[in-house]
């Protein structure tokens, strides 16, 4: 039996850190060439490794999320750190949509694994996970699918199946709208 590791997109990463560049240096540059003259940079200093801290601690942290799963269930090592473990027993059922982006018009697809219950269990978002990851996750676990045919969007999903979506991603709706 063979397991499969799933992990993100690593041009994520080089994006996010490209980002972080582009903003703390120049900030950085102008701060040092202010504070040195008057020999105030200690706290800039300071400050500067505070942030290559974070950054040093975010990056170890997107290394390290990952998604195991095998004909015997599915394990996710999320962002922070927590890791979650479901045997194949507990999964009911696999659900694959394609999500509109807030303000565009492209899809990008979502798989959801749930429980006997209903309940989220994993969550595989299209800007993280390839589709050749999801229907990894799809053959390896062998249990009923859900392919919604049409995109959704997050308001829709989140009136037809709210407890699919992260607890802030969830809007008061009214029923019967």
């Amino acid at each position: 039996m063979h397991t499969h590791a799933l992990r993100p997109h690593g041009r994520l990463l080089m994006q996010s850190g490209l980002s972080v560049l582009a903003l703390v240096a120049p900030i950085s540059a102008v701060l040092f060439w202010l504070s040195i003259p008057n020999g105030t940079w200690r706290p800039v200093a300071i400050a500067q490794v505070v942030l290559l801290s974070i950054c040093g601690l975010a990056y170890l942290a997107y290394t390290r999320t990952i998604i195991r799963v095998d004909a015997e269930g599915i394990s996710e090592r999320g962002f922070m750190g927590l890791v979650k473990d479901f045997s194949a027993d507990e999964i009911g059922s696999i659900v694959l949509l394609d999500l509109y982006r807030s303000g565009a018009l492209d899809t990008q697809p979502q798989l959801f694994v749930t429980g006997t219950d209903g309940r989220l269990l994993v969550r595989m978002r299209g800007q993280y996970y390839s589709r050749g990851a999801m229907d990894t996750v799809v053959d390896q676990l062998g249990v009923p699918m859900v392919r919604v045919p049409e995109p959704m969007t997050l308001q829709d999903l989140n009136r037809v199946r709210p407890e699919l979506l992260y607890w802030f991603e969830r809007r008061f709706t009214r029923r019967g709208e």
